[in-house]
C-alpha cells in the first residue's frame, strides 16, 4: 500500500497534471464514453477547483513580486523623511562657512575646521545613502525638474531663463527629487 502523500505533494501533483508533466496516476479512469450528470458535475468542479488554484498561485506570485518591489522602494527611499529633515542643517552650516571673513578665520580657525568637519561628515552620510547634491552654476540653463525659481529680473548680459543666482542647492535621493535648488532666473527678453 503506497503512502499518503503530503499536501503540498499532492497539490504539486495536480499541478503537474494540468500542466501535462505527467500522466494521470494508475488507477485513475477516464470516463469520457459514458457521460452523466454525476460525472458532469465532478468535471465542472475540478475545473473550478483548478481554476482557484491557478488564479491562487497567480495571485501568490503578485503578492511576493510586490512585496519585493516594496522592499527595495524602502531601501532606497525609507531614508527621505530623514533626509528632508537634515537638510536644514546642512544649509545652516554651509551659511556659517559662507558667512566666516578672512579676518575672522585667523581668530576662530579652530571653530572653523570644526564646521568643516562636521559638513563633510554630513555630506558623507548623505552619500552613503545616496543622496546627491544638485550644484547649478550661474550662467547655466534653468531647468523645471530640477531648480525652484525664486525669482526671475531682467539681467543685461543674459538670456531668459539662464539662472543669475544660486541661493540654494538642491538634493536627490538615487532618482528622485529630494529638494530643488533654489535659483534666480533671468528675464531678459531675447534681443
Amino acid at each position: 500500500m503506497a503512502e499518503p502523500k503530503s499536501d503540498e505533494q499532492f497539490m504539486e501533483d495536480i499541478a503537474a497534471e494540468m500542466r501535462g508533466d505527467i500522466e494521470p496516476e494508475d488507477g485513475v479512469v477516464e470516463l469520457q464514453d459514458a457521460p452523466s450528470p454525476e460525472l458532469d458535475a465532478l468535471i465542472a468542479e475540478r475545473d473550478e477547483l483548478k481554476d482557484r488554484f491557478i488564479r491562487s498561485l497567480a495571485d501568490l506570485e503578485n503578492t511576493r513580486k510586490r512585496a519585493d518591489r516594496d522592499r527595495r522602494e524602502a531601501e532606497n527611499y525609507g531614508g527621505t523623511k530623514l533626509a528632508r529633515d537634515l537638510l536644514p542643517v546642512y544649509d545652516n552650516l554651509q551659511r556659517a562657512l559662507d558667512s566666516a571673513k578672512e579676518s575672522d578665520k585667523e581668530q576662530s580657525a579652530a571653530l572653523l575646521e570644526g564646521v568643516e568637519l562636521t559638513m563633510r561628515e554630513l555630506i558623507n552620510v548623505f552619500k552613503k545613502h545616496g543622496i546627491e547634491p544638485i550644484v547649478p552654476e550661474v550662467g547655466d540653463r534653468f531647468d523645471p525638474q530640477q531648480h525652484q525659481a525664486m525669482f526671475e529680473a531682467p539681467v543685461p548680459g543674459t538670456k531668459a531663463g539662464d539662472i543669475i543666482q544660486v541661493m540654494a542647492q538642491g538634493f536627490m535621493i538615487q532618482d528622485r527629487l529630494l529638494r530643488p535648488a533654489q535659483v534666480g532666473v533671468s528675464s531678459t527678453p531675447a534681443s
